[in-house]
């Protein structure tokens, strides 16, 4: 079965995350994403405040860059989200935007050595157990939490390159991938990350979480478009759809066939009616899905 989620844009104003938060809810939406993009909105702020404003929608954060934040503090906000909504969260860090990084002065010469201590560390903290770290970027002096979550949640990560996603297939738990990646680079990403599992992991389905640029109604096309060109993106192939519900659907059904467990429909920074957005995607778009 396709898990279909949509991201509330950090472009939009954070007072507006209450109203799709509801309207998610109400709809039976089975995921509502969240970025943490520089310098827009907090994951775990917005986090939080969602998973409050529902009683059974999961919320994913996709993702948390983890040059900006200590390890520690990550685990102690993670499982106290864990603690309080159980199983809700959909948890994913990532290297974050290098330049981003650079400008608060937080850029690593190794993105990838800081992404597996990281991964490692984070793992091993919500699984309870006290670690000392030693490593190039993290160093804990026998830490453990003390309030940790009942059952270790999942801990995803974004990647790109093949190097990153043969890390994120063996140190982590799914996949991110972004929405500049077309059905060839999904079916690639996959048999990266599954070549790097470890035999006794690779038999369980491999989450790959996929972001679809997507757009309907009055002037669809010309924003997904726009997007696409101002990101200097326009030179990839089908990244990004613009219709109805059964043109997104099948953009959708494609991504999956091509290796994606979750389609995450991101709309445009400039969509008119996000409310809107999420009732399209759930009430017309998800019961074309398989």
């Amino acid at each position: 079965m396709t898990t279909l989620g949509v991201v509330f844009r950090p472009q939009q104003p954070p007072e507006r995350l209450r109203e799709v938060v509801r309207a998610a809810e109400d709809c039976g939406l089975q995921e509502l994403w969240l970025w943490e993009d520089c310098f827009l909105e907090g994951g775990i702020a917005t986090a939080a405040a969602a998973l409050a404003w529902s009683e059974r929608l999961r919320v994913g954060v996709g993702v948390l860059p983890v040059p900006l934040r200590n390890v520690a503090i990550t685990a102690m906000e993670l499982a106290t989200l864990e603690r309080m909504f159980p199983g809700r969260g959909i948890w994913g860090v990532g290297h974050g935007v290098q330049d981003w990084m650079g400008q608060v002065g937080e850029r690593v010469a190794s993105p990838i050595t800081l992404l597996r201590e990281y991964l490692e560390t984070l793992r091993a903290l919500l699984a309870g157990q006290r670690i000392t770290v030693q490593g190039r970027y993290v160093q804990l002096d026998e830490v453990a939490l003390d309030w940790p979550p009942a059952t270790a949640p999942p801990i995803l990560a974004a990647a790109t390159g093949p190097r990153t996603l043969a890390l994120v297939g063996a140190a982590a738990d799914g996949v991110i991938l972004t929405s500049s990646t077309p059905a060839d680079g999904i079916r690639s990403a996959a048999e990266i990350v599954r070549a790097a599992r470890p035999e006794a992991a690779a038999a369980q389905p491999y989450p790959i979480v996929v972001y679809l640029l997507a757009a309907t109604g009055a002037g669809a096309a010309d924003r997904v478009a726009a997007e696409l060109r101002a990101e200097r993106r326009d030179t990839i192939p089908g990244i990004g759809v613009a219709g109805d519900a059964r043109a997104i659907a099948d953009a959708v059904i494609a991504w999956t066939e091509a290796g994606a467990t979750s389609v995450v429909l991101q709309p445009t920074g400039d969509e008119p009616d996000p409310v809107g957005f999420v009732r399209f995607a759930a009430e017309q778009v998800r019961p074309l899905l398989p």
